[in-house]
């Protein structure tokens, strides 16, 4: 991969993930903006599924949600994104399919440690976070109530419900359901499994709606022209890593969360952060409803649906209508 000079490497050895693997460890990470004298300006960007930090661009800026000249805006990269510890960039014997099973709450442990002993953070503003970046911020809510003073979790919730679940299993067997792919001991891409989850997922990440009102054009000439996108995109990715991240996707509960008892509500009924759930309104990965039923245990909790046919993709900058949506909710409510 070629060398991001905004790109930093914060060294984590000796980390336990929770399946209680442990290795030396590596989160990729970047930061916009000064740290301000009392330490209470910074926010956290975690990343999304498959994304690096750009996955915000969109929301930093001058005039925009998050601008640089206030805050300290901490960007970090999951593991497995190809740039953070990840199965295709880890040596023997946590290569390939030998990389520990993650959990959202190993990303978070990663980060909290990167903010206290790398950066000397103990407070946050805010956690802003889209889908998997989503997820870490109802984590980071409830794991650590006295440091994060408010999370934006938007297109994203607090669990892997059975219906989602069931999704990303289809993708992932599609693309292991390739001989090339081999167990994840792959020599060659498996081009034929990349293409079928590939397939798989245009399927889902926007709504029918957008669909049905061709709303791929005229940026795509067809249908074709739409998947032959997604192919093209997906094939120089590590299909290890990929399915490393689903995986953390598909086990995700704050309810799983230590103290808890596996008890969803009495997770979500712990947070004190002030929380503005934004959940697009035609998301098939998360759907609004899902989002809706977890906000009635939050005791702060602000709901605010993204008014898009875009779906998924609501949330990641696509479409104007969306990004000029998000700006303005995130903005006022961080100014709230």
């Amino acid at each position: 991969m070629q060398a991001d000079p905004n790109r930093r490497l914060f060294s984590l050895p000796g980390f336990r993930f929770e399946s209680g693997a442990v290795l030396d460890a590596t989160l990729a990470y970047t930061t916009f903006g000064t740290l301000n004298p009392a330490h209470d300006n910074a926010v956290l960007l975690p990343s999304w599924y498959g994304a690096d930090y750009h996955g915000y661009d969109f929301l930093i800026g001058p005039g925009k949600a998050l601008d640089p000249a206030k805050n300290f805006l901490v960007a970090t990269e999951m593991f497995a994104n190809g740039f953070s510890s990840s199965p295709s960039n880890t040596p023997a014997p946590f290569h390939g399919p030998d990389f520990p099973a993650i959990a959202v709450r190993d990303n978070v442990e990663a980060t909290r440690r990167l903010l206290v002993d790398g950066l000397g953070i103990t407070h946050l503003a805010a956690v802003v976070g889209f889908s998997m970046g989503a997820q870490q911020a109802y984590q980071w809510a409830v794991s650590h109530p006295d440091f994060v003073a408010a999370i934006v979790p938007y297109c994203g919730a607090a669990k892997s419900y059975p219906h989602g679940i069931v999704r990303l299993e289809g993708a992932i067997r599609a693309l292991t359901a390739d001989a090339t792919f081999a167990g994840g001991r792959y020599t060659a891409p498996p081009v034929k499994g990349l293409e079928a989850w590939s397939t798989h997922w245009v399927g889902w990440v926007w709504s029918q709606a957008w669909w049905r009102k061709e709303l791929f054009k005229p940026q795509f000439a067809d249908l074709d022209a739409v998947i032959a996108s997604r192919v093209a995109r997906d094939a120089g990715r590590d299909p290890n890593n990929m399915i490393a991240q689903a995986r953390a996707w598909q086990r995700h509960d704050v309810g799983a969360t230590p103290g808890f008892g596996g008890s969803l509500e009495k997770a979500l009924g712990a947070i004190s952060a002030r929380v503005l759930c934004m959940p697009s309104q035609t998301d098939l990965y998360f759907p609004a409803a899902d989002a809706e039923d977890e906000c009635r245990f939050i005791k702060r909790a602000t709901f605010r649906p993204i008014p898009s046919l875009w779906g998924h993709s609501a949330g990641s900058g696509g479409n104007p209508d969306d990004v000029t949506f998000l700006n303005a909710q995130i903005a006022a409510f961080l100014a709230g």
